[in-house]
């Protein structure tokens, strides 16, 4: 099969792709490409598929198990792991940090959907994965068209090798994607599949005016992302809104390293400041929600963790400019937690401040935000001076 434009009106034989008509997540521009690119061509032999809810991997095998490595490549709603620990992992066992995967085949049909994407467009495609983004985009716009990077060496071959053999042939480059490709500039998409917390001055000197980038975009404070879809101006700058909560694994040179905090609580509590709250872990927020998101904006240079155990709940706050800390600590039956804080920042404060504001302001949801980049860089780690955060009313945080 050579690269190809779509082609209309076939008969949808391929139950993954009728599953995403069926529930929204795919435009039906793009089902000739997933039926002409299937999903399994680019899946490794065995792989640990992600249950989002149950935040646990199961190893699944072609080999020993082929009718679950089956179900697990027709699904459309698990994200499939491939690497663990860049590549140095061996064995069934889950490695501690995921870092290359396909993700969950709704999210692609989802961010291509919404990248607004159309013959003849340039693309940029950050994080080739197991190239099936790639070669989706392939069959659709022509391989001239898609320029693809990958940060891994042997992600990156495996990627080329997928592709043509299904006859696919896009510019495939092994290389930081975070800085772009400017050989194949300038592009009127920018599709970034890697979570990140800084958008790079590269990706919008690489785009056409008008053109789009997509990105999984948030902060350090907790590890989900959000899309954000940013519109290139005339100035260089790019600005747009965030569309929903999504979360992909981080740009390399982005991971947040949580070694890094040994060093801040020195003894438990110590002189910490203590005082209480009628606040519970659940006005935290859970994971992808609008109100743990928009507190990450809302309270810059911090990040946070939840433990619980036999009821008992502790979540912990570390700054990442200094060595600021906080500690809230929830007893079953307790109406209110205790409080501990250390440091030039009061950071339990600072949540609390922006949870109130938050709901204050009648608990926007995420895309009441947007995000703006500006061509004069970012700083690191955590919260980027660079992009600045609007919001669509005249108030914000």
């Amino acid at each position: 099969m050579a690269d190809a434009p779509q082609q209309e009106g076939r008969a949808r034989t391929d139950p993954l792709v009728r599953s995403l008509l069926k529930d929204g997540s795919m435009s039906a521009d793009w089902a000739d490409s997933f039926e002409a690119v299937p999903h399994r061509a680019f899946l490794t032999g065995e792989f640990w598929a992600f249950d989002m809810k149950a935040g646990s991997s199961v190893y699944v095998s072609r080999d020993d198990e082929p009718d679950a490595w089956e179900r697990y490549a027709a699904a459309t709603n698990f994200p499939l792991i491939t690497q663990w620990d860049d590549g140095k992992h061996t064995g069934r066992e889950p490695g501690r940090v995921s870092t290359s995967s396909s993700s969950e085949p709704r999210v692609v049909a989802g961010y291509l959907r919404d990248a607004r994407i159309s013959p003849p467009m340039r693309v940029l495609l950050v994080g080739t994965g197991t190239g099936w983004d790639t070669g989706l985009l392939s069959y659709r716009l022509g391989g001239g068209n898609v320029f693809s990077v990958e940060v891994d060496a042997a992600v990156t071959a495996a990627a080329r090798t997928r592709l043509t053999a299904l006859g696919l042939h896009p510019t495939v480059v092994c290389a930081d994607g975070s800085l772009g490709y400017s050989a194949g500039a300038p592009y009127d998409r920018v599709i970034v599949t890697a979570g990140v917390r800084q958008v790079d001055p590269a990706l919008l000197e690489q785009s056409r005016e008008g053109g789009l980038i997509l990105a999984p975009w948030g902060t350090h404070y907790d590890n989900g992302d959000a899309l954000v879809r940013l519109s290139v101006g005339a100035d260089g700058s790019a600005s747009g809104p965030f569309l929903r909560m999504v979360e992909f694994m981080k740009l390399r040179d982005q991971r947040l390293d949580w070694d890094r905090f040994g060093g801040h609580v020195r003894e438990f509590p110590g002189d910490a400041a203590v005082s209480s709250t009628v606040l519970t872990p659940s006005d935290l927020g859970e994971r992808w929600t609008s109100a743990r998101f928009v507190t990450g904006l809302a309270v810059p240079d911090c990040t946070h963790v939840h433990n619980k155990a036999n009821g008992h709940i502790r979540v912990r706050f570390f700054g990442l400019s200094d060595l600021s800390w906080a500690c809230a600590e929830f007893q079953p039956g307790e109406l209110t937690g205790t409080v501990y804080q250390h440091g030039p920042r009061h950071l339990w404060d600072e949540v609390e401040r922006a949870l109130r504001w938050w709901t204050d302001q009648g608990r926007p949801l995420l895309d009441s935000f947007g995000l703006t980049v500006t061509p004069t860089g970012h700083s690191a780690p955590g919260w980027p001076t660079g992009p600045t955060l609007f919001r669509r009313s005249p108030d914000g945080p």
